[in-house]
């Protein structure tokens, strides 16, 4: 793990990192490299071109998931103004309001940006403004979720991969009481492609070893509607019959953890994005595991693109290894990330040994025995 991790990171401004398997649901992953649509010349993975004073639009969806404002939004600022020291960045947030989000592109196309780094609320209902963007010449790069529409460039990691990963730590973590009863499984948007893949991934590996009892899929990610759901479904299952939950990202794992503790019950949470509270939960015990989604890497390569696209660059087979067919049926230069599994076994060489998390900021006193126990301290 520690290995492919280092690998994984080594990335930065040079290389792109290698692909996991095909990704399935809303973004299907096809051979070969892509096209850019730019004019003449290629970019390579450096992404070392002269763009002068141009205006990027950043526009990333919303500030319940830590990572965007935690990381996301600084390491691409960082990794565009490393790259293009005069660019101007304008920078929204759309708060998880699709309208928002699209009154925000007419707003940086008011402006004048000519590449817009997009993570869509709604990859679907944004498809009018990235063609609105296309029609004006303003090239849209889809970051972490795959828009529709006539996307340009997309960065994320594979998606069917993070749930299948998180599908066998479920499995892994149930054992032998699988025939003694049933999971909850509570998903992620189904406005959001991305959750379309974690479900997708994640039956693929527990269909036939696990029974599930109650499915959801949370609108908005919201982890207050997860803990609604999870105590929901641990009524009507009944808490002696629940054997664990799938959850689909950390955020709410957090709301379900405390129908969980609610409920007095203690049985297998999986996870996803490696937030800093579910790695205390991890170690404390009460979930199972996370994907740590290496954000360095993704907001380099997204960095890169946004640069490469704004000197009129084609991106080539380095920077944009595959192509992937969003819901529009648009085939869309691409590079796709692998995912890693994080439990008690590995925080220290995996979030810890990357600078994401310090040893202090997860061992808070609260934590301090079980950081000690797991040999953080």
């Amino acid at each position: 793990m520690s290995i492919r991790l280092r690998r994984a990171l080594a990335v930065a401004a040079v290389v792109t990192l290698g692909l996991g398997a095909a990704s399935c649901g809303s973004a299907k992953q096809s051979s070969g490299g892509g096209s850019s649509g730019g004019s003449s010349g290629g970019a390579s993975a450096s992404g070392s071109v002269a763009v002068g004073a141009v205006r990027i639009g950043l526009l990333l969806p919303e500030t319940k998931t830590t990572r965007y404002e935690q990381f996301d939004r600084p390491l691409i600022e960082q990794k565009i103004k490393a790259l293009a020291p005069d660019a101007q960045i304008d920078y929204y947030n759309a708060n998880q309001d699709a309208t928002t989000q699209q009154t925000q592109v007419d707003t940086a196309l008011t402006k004048g940006d000519k590449v817009l780094i997009l993570d869509a609320v709604d990859a679907k209902s944004i498809q009018s403004s990235v063609q609105k963007a296309h029609d004006a010449g303003v090239k849209v790069l889809a970051y972490d979720r795959l828009a529709q529409g006539p996307v340009d460039a997309y960065v994320s990691f594979d998606n069917h991969k993070v749930g299948e990963l998180q599908g066998q730590a479920l499995v892994a973590a149930v054992g032998g009481k699988a025939s003694a009863g049933s999971i909850i499984m509570i998903n992620g948007s189904p406005t959001d492609p991305n959750a379309a893949d974690f479900k997708a991934g994640a039956h693929s590996a527990m269909d036939g070893k696990l029974k599930i009892g109650k499915e959801y899929d949370t609108p908005q990610w919201d982890p207050n509607q997860a803990n609604q759901e999870a105590a929901a479904a641990i009524t009507a299952i009944g808490a002696n019959n629940v054997v664990g939950v799938y959850s689909a990202n950390d955020g709410m794992a957090a709301g379900i953890a405390t129908a969980l503790k609610a409920s007095g019950l203690s049985v297998p949470l999986t996870g996803q994005d490696a937030q800093l509270d579910a790695i205390q939960r991890i170690l404390a015990g009460t979930q199972t595991m996370t994907i740590y989604k290496p954000f360095k890497p993704e907001a380099d390569i997204a960095g890169q693109m946004a640069v490469a696209l704004a000197a009129g660059k084609t991106l080539d087979s380095t920077l944009a290894p595959t192509t992937v067919t969003n819901g529009s049926g648009n085939k869309v230069p691409a590079n796709l990330i692998t995912p890693i599994v994080v439990t008690k076994d590995n925080v220290k060489d995996t979030v810890v040994k990357d600078g994401l998390y310090t040893v202090d900021q997860i061992c808070t006193p609260d934590y301090a025995a079980a950081c000690k126990s797991a040999g953080l301290q």
